[in-house]
């Protein structure tokens, strides 16, 4: 008897759990996400939070831009406010800038994560430690979908790791690596913007993503 192809048997894990997802959508009119992407798109995507922690902070900012091949689409971009239930303070502000009447007149969380939603449709997501982002997103769209965002997810830290790995001898290959965000712009000699404003981040993860790709190859 031939042995299965692993990659065959990939494609029909995929398949069947992409198919369990759909059944179990809980807005039908979010299925577009699961849709073939479009060839050689991504969005870049940062959050503003209230806090670092993913059970008690909210978001209160949304920045995204649109990557086609080489080039960050910054004229096809979405900036959200989004309103918090708890009040923003000042510890925060003091990282973000944005005060409590800033985002008093911001979306509902779910009018937000609608426009997301709709904004990135198919396209794998890049980010930043793209992991706290999308448990915070994922705190609201479980309310909405019974799921969260099922796109591939792509870590540029993880891309800049594998990148300064590989220009090492092999014998000290697999340290540490400094992947701050800093660091990383500094290496790859990109122009840094104002921090900890979402739109700004995710044009800088945008341009560290598209330099890494193309040392990558």
């Amino acid at each position: 008897m031939s042995q299965i192809n692993p990659g065959i048997f990939k494609k029909l894990y995929r398949s069947v759990w992409r198919g369990w997802l759909i059944y179990h959508l809980a807005d039908e009119r979010y299925k577009f996400m699961f849709d073939a992407p479009p060839e050689n798109e991504w969005v870049v995507l940062d959050c503003e939070t209230t806090g670092l922690n993913v059970s008690r902070d909210e978001i209160i900012s949304i920045g995204a831009v649109k990557i086609v091949g080489n080039t960050l689409m910054t004229s096809d971009r979405l900036e959200l406010l989004v309103k918090p239930d708890k009040k923003v303070s000042a510890e925060s502000v003091k990282i973000h800038r944005l005060r409590e009447l800033d985002v008093a007149n911001g979306l509902d969380p779910e009018v937000a994560m609608a426009k997301l939603m709709h904004f990135i449709g198919s396209r794998p997501i890049v980010g930043y430690y793209l992991e706290f982002d999308i448990a915070m997103l994922n705190k609201v769209i479980w309310r909405m979908l019974g799921q969260g965002l099922p796109q591939p997810k792509i870590e540029v830290s993880s891309l800049f790791y594998d990148y300064k790995n590989h220009q090492l001898p092999i014998n000290e290959r697999g340290g540490t690596i400094d992947l701050r965000f800093n660091t990383l712009m500094r290496d790859l000699k990109l122009p840094v913007r104002d921090a900890h404003d979402a739109i700004n981040d995710a044009v800088m993860t945008g341009m560290a993503f598209i330099k890494l790709r193309q040392l990558l190859e």
